[in-house]
């Protein structure tokens, strides 16, 4: 920590003797606004709207007309086109999306901030989000992502990344659309949006729905219960089978804006959902994930005096989890302990399940937040922005199950499929658990001058249960020419340690540690934006990190319990190309280098890929046919110590898309193509699924849409 503070003094009084500043040729209307066009701009990178090439941060900016020609029909497809960003299934939780950043990723996706119009959607029991989360993306105006720590703006959890979701507002929703899609695995998605306008007040409704069967396709030869029948005897493995991929989800959205208020409401909902590989790695076609959320918003937003802005925000945030899982399959015979779970010791006895091995756990999370800004911009280039909030998380939680504590003690011999309630009891997987945080941030944007501009931000976080911590923010942009921007950053972050794993007990699996510390990193990054011609820019990315005190599950004797144990040291490059080659024809490609190695160790880290590309080429074949062509390439990957098996081997994948507008364009009809060559892919599992889950198999998908 002394560290990080004397960099930030050292800096900060380095430029604080430089020129004076002079005018702030960035701006709007400035010379070189009016002679290159305007320029995307960011917010998430500082909280204040300022030019991607200028922004200190790497960022990236994705709008709703890249994400309409890329044929994606959920948020997460969006994500390959982030380099050094890879989506990948969870070997922890239901096949849920986990988004590995720079080599840094866990089964629960803790590590990255995902927000949604700049409010948090975490889920505090395990640091990530709602189990099974899928997001539609008609109503979805932009996505904002910082490759990078962000704690010195976001807090917690803002680790590897963070990702804005910004929907789209009633301006936008004027001219409505109503639109259907259809596609293989039985699937069926609608949507509807509308924004109504009037003086200061205004009103935006969206409504989406998505379902699905899954690719029945996606075979799993073995599992975790392949090998118990080998020991016990039993037939009772439903291996080979494909993985639950079947979902049903609900988004609703309605925002009203009267002068400087905004009142967001947003709630999704997931209705028996499968539960992928299975809760314990046995393959399970009678589980499934119920999960709702709501979210609710309230925010003011007013230039109260000249030069001086304020803003203020409240939410609520409510997460419903109703999970059940036939954990092993009926007829399978494990080895209880004297507390009734299995594996653990001592052991009492083996145990045959007739019915399987259920559990049907409830929770309960919520998270109330407060936060109040200011932007001052009286002093001359300088523009700063404090900020101090307050939040509190909740959760409470119901089980039932026919195994463990208060249930039985391993001397059954045989147990039937009837469930005990074990709610608020001692025997409950997690007590009901509170904590309240506070914190207080201050950042300035210096324009040193016309060519050099400089951002520090630190912010303070006070947490109940484990205490302080202090994040500080550098940045400096240098116009190098009037097409090339460079930019030194340093920053570190924090992610807290969830309620599950300080907290989880009656769990064979792992145990909570209410001694946990946050795991933090620092990381440098040297950036640089390339803008030879009107049509073309490159941008590189260089960066390194050290993350220390990660958490993971460490055997203690013959318990098994969250610790911080590991150390990860990564460093990387990330190229971007975007040519507009002619009037109707458009390429992106870009390609990441990764290299993260456990610092204890100095194994490669597992399951992350070293190298991947990206290309999306668009043409526009004439003003109502549009044509686009995605590939993507992820390369092959490690595995975890101790695992005897072959490096997982690369893959390429294709997705195209051609789309017909009539009718004035209010009509849209489209036909989207995933996995356009049959590519027979996997993502890495644990060794108790040996052959790795296969990736969903060619899907074909028609979409008709009316705006109106």
């Amino acid at each position: 920590m002394k560290n990080r503070l004397s960099i930030l003094t050292l800096l900060t009084s380095l430029f604080a003797g430089s020129l004076a500043a002079e005018e702030n040729v960035f701006a709007p209307g400035s010379e070189f606004a009016d002679f290159f066009g305007e320029e995307t701009l960011v917010s998430i990178a500082t909280g204040t709207h300022t030019p991607i090439s200028k922004a200190p941060s790497v960022a990236s900016v994705i709008n709703a007309d890249t994400i309409s020609a890329m044929g994606v029909t959920h948020l997460f497809e969006v994500f390959e086109r982030i380099p050094g960003l890879h989506l990948m299934p969870s070997d922890l939780s239901r096949l849920d999306p986990v988004l590995s950043v720079r080599g840094i990723k866990t089964g629960f996706n803790p590590q990255i901030l995902i927000l949604l119009n700049g409010i948090e959607l975490k889920h505090n029991y395990n640091g990530g989000l709602a189990f099974t989360f899928r997001m539609p993306v008609s109503n979805i105006s932009r996505i904002e992502v910082i490759r990078g720590p962000g704690s010195a703006v976001y807090g917690a959890d803002a680790f590897s990344g963070v990702i804005n979701i910004i929907t789209r507002d009633a301006t936008e929703n004027q001219k409505g659309a109503a639109g259907v899609r259809i596609g293989s695995f039985n699937s069926r998605d609608t949507w509807v949006r509308k924004g109504f306008t009037e003086e200061d007040f205004s009103v935006s409704f969206a409504l989406d729905s998505q379902t699905s069967d899954g690719d029945s396709g996606r075979i799993v030869d073995t599992d975790l219960q392949t090998t118990f029948d080998g020991i016990y005897a039993t037939n009772a493995s439903q291996a080979p089978n494909a993985l639950q991929t079947s979902y049903d989800t609900t988004n609703l959205q309605l925002d009203f804006s009267v002068g400087n208020w905004s009142w967001n409401n947003w709630y999704w909902k997931q209705d028996e959902a499968g539960v992928g590989q299975g809760g314990a790695l046995a393959l399970d076609s009678t589980g499934y994930q119920n999960a709702e959320q709501f979210l609710t918003h309230l925010s003011y937003d007013n230039d109260i005096v000249t030069d001086f802005n304020v803003k203020a925000d409240l939410s609520y945030l409510r997460t419903v989890s109703d999970s059940y899982f036939l954990l092993f399959p009926k007829g399978s015979t494990l080895p209880i302990g004297t507390d009734g779970n299995a594996f653990s010791t001592p052991l009492s006895g083996l145990v045959t399940f007739t019915d399987g091995y259920i559990g049907n756990p409830h929770s309960l999370a919520e998270t109330t937040r407060f936060e109040l800004a200011g932007i001052f911009s009286g002093y001359d280039n300088h523009t700063i922005r404090i900020a101090s909030g307050w939040s509190q998380d909740k959760i409470s939680t119901e089980e039932y199950k026919n195994f463990g504590p208060g249930v039985i003690d391993g001397s059954e011999g045989s147990v039937d499929g009837t469930l005990t309630n074990v709610s608020g009891s001692a025997d409950v997987y997690l007590q009901p658990q509170k904590r309240t945080a506070y914190f207080l941030s201050a950042q300035d944007q210096w324009q040193l001058n016309n060519d050099w501009s400089f951002t520090a931000g630190l912010r303070w976080d006070h947490y109940s249960d484990f205490g302080n911590t202090i994040n500080p923010r550098l940045a400096l942009v240098w116009l190098t020419q009037h097409n090339l921007t460079t930019k030194l950053l340093y920053g570190t972050a924090f992610r807290a340690p969830s309620f599950s794993e300080q907290h989880l007990i009656n769990n064979p699996a792992a145990l909570g540690n209410p001694e946990l510390q946050p795991e933090e990193i620092e990381t440098y990054e040297l950036a640089f934006d390339y803008r030879p011609s009107f049509d073309t820019s490159i941008k590189l990315s260089l960066y390194s990190y050290k993350a220390t005190d990660l958490i993971d599950t460490v055997a203690n004797g013959s318990v098994i319990q969250y610790q911080n144990t590991d150390n990860q040291d990564g460093h990387g490059a990330e190229l971007e190309w975007d040519w507009k080659i002619s009037p109707a024809l458009k390429l992106y490609a870009n390609y990441a280098y990764q290299n993260a190695k456990n610092a204890n160790t100095g194994l490669e880290v597992a399951d992350v890929p070293q190298n991947s590309t990206y290309i999306d080429l668009n043409y526009t074949l004439s003003p109502k046919w549009s044509g686009s062509l995605q590939h993507y390439w992820i390369g092959e990957r490690a595995r975890v110590e101790g695992d005897s098996r072959a490096k997982l081997s690369d893959y390429h994948w294709v997705n195209a898309k051609i789309t017909h507008t009539m009718l004035k364009e209010k009509v849209k009809l489209a036909f989207t193509v995933k996995n356009l060559l049959d590519t027979h892919a996997s993502e890495p599992s644990s060794s108790s699924i040996p052959n790795d889950y296969p990736l969903e198999g060619r899907s074909v998908w028609a979409e008709l849409e009316y705006r109106f």
